[in-house]
């Protein structure tokens, strides 16, 4: 079917003044859906075109978040600056900042402020303990996040360690930022209905414990029972992870490695039984997967239908002919050259949900975006930009 050119948020704009991750994460995801995104920068820049990789100035870790975005600059600290960001406000359907609680309302761009001139619009504020609370005006990034949520913890309480290990991912910033993606659109569709507008007050702390969904339980509800964990199985030359986790999968595995009858045996015979010696059931496994390549285990046995898979780097798994066949990468452009983004993770068809091809450098759409939506001559739209005297 062919791909309509408008995505289902098509009409809809954004403005967006968010940096760093969980915001541009969020509004990027906006953008491949239809919307149109204007992406506000202050003075110094979005701190991600700096972030690595940068190649000759320009950072492909900013257009991976960016791409699609309109991007103007503007001075929130200076009248005209706050001028033209009230009137492009008034004329957007969604607003989203990820300040730390109370800077929107002091830079004169908060929800109570804009609301006044636009009362149907959603406005989105993301921080790292939410807007209210003890711990609201705590300084959070995502590697603070994991720590305090107890999602790091939990990490060492299933590898059997005494220190929590290092980490260079963003799991809070990006779940920050798809949730936030959800609670935007359910507050459109209510506009849609109703005619009302909407705050949301979204939390990393509060996604972070979403995504601890069995662990936030078993906290309430201790067991006493050795939790059935994943565990890596050496190969010829890597490592695999499968699980056989319903009885079909597990008799399957038992008759391709070669011992039907761990089938009978009392220690794997039922569900309950197999969890409560569940490290006996892997460390017999590792016993056949050693003597064979990782590729060859993983063949084997989702050919007989049990989950298992390699151990891949991320290079290796963006040579997946899985994502070729389903066009989940784009092709992005900056000043400098292309480069390969993901795509939002789902499709519909007949209805274009690509990432935009065109990363902007800063404030290259300023003159344009405040000329059509304002009405501002070139030297009208220069005294509201960043680098204006």
């Amino acid at each position: 079917m062919q791909a309509d050119k408008k995505g289902p948020l098509h009409g809809m704009r954004v403005l967006d003044f968010t940096n760093m991750m969980a915001g541009p994460y969020c509004t990027r995801w906006l953008a491949d859906v239809g919307a149109e995104v204007i992406k506000v920068e202050p003075p110094e820049g979005d701190q991600n075109r700096t972030r690595r990789p940068v190649r000759d100035g320009y950072s492909t870790a900013f257009g991976h978040l960016n791409a699609g975005k309109k991007c103007i600059a503007l001075d929130l600290k200076k009248p005209a600056g706050l001028q033209a960001a009230l009137a492009l406000a008034e004329k957007s359907d969604v607003v989203i900042e990820n300040w730390s609680p109370g800077v929107a309302e002091r830079l004169g761009v908060g929800y109570k402020t804009l609301a006044k001139s636009k009362p149907d619009l959603v406005y989105c504020s993301i921080s790292g303990f939410g807007q209210i609370g003890p711990g609201a005006f705590k300084p959070a990034f995502a590697a603070i996040v994991h720590a305090v949520s107890g999602f790091d913890m939990a990490q060492v309480e299933y590898q059997g360690g005494d220190r929590p290990a290092k980490t260079g991912t963003f799991i809070a910033d990006i779940m920050a930022g798809m949730m936030a993606f959800g609670a935007i659109q359910s507050a459109l569709v209510r506009r849609e209905r109703t005619g009302e507008g909407q705050y949301i007050d979204l939390s990393m702390m509060d996604c972070m414990m979403n995504l601890l969904a069995l662990e936030f339980q078993e906290v309430q509800n201790p067991m006493n029972e050795t939790p059935r964990l994943y565990t890596p199985l050496k190969t010829l030359d890597d490592f695999i992870v499968c699980a056989p986790t319903s009885q079909k999968n597990f008799e399957n595995l038992a008759r391709a490695v070669g011992h039907p009858e761990w089938i009978a045996d009392a220690r794997f015979s039922k569900s309950r039984q197999r969890e409560a010696n569940w490290s006996q059931l892997m460390e017999l496994i590792e016993t056949w997967s050693v003597g064979m390549t990782g590729q060859a285990c993983e063949d084997l046995l989702n050919g007989v239908g049990v989950p298992c898979g390699r151990f891949r780097t991320i290079a290796e798994a963006m040579r997946d002919p899985q994502f070729a066949a389903r066009g989940s990468f784009s092709t992005v452009r900056d000043a400098k050259g292309e480069f390969l983004v993901p795509d939002i993770p789902f499709q519909m068809p007949g209805l274009n949900v690509k990432v935009g091809s065109r990363v902007a450098t800063f404030g290259e759409d300023t003159a344009e975006v405040l000329g059509e939506l304002l009405g501002y001559t070139p030297a009208q739209a220069a005294a509201c930009a960043a680098d204006s005297d």
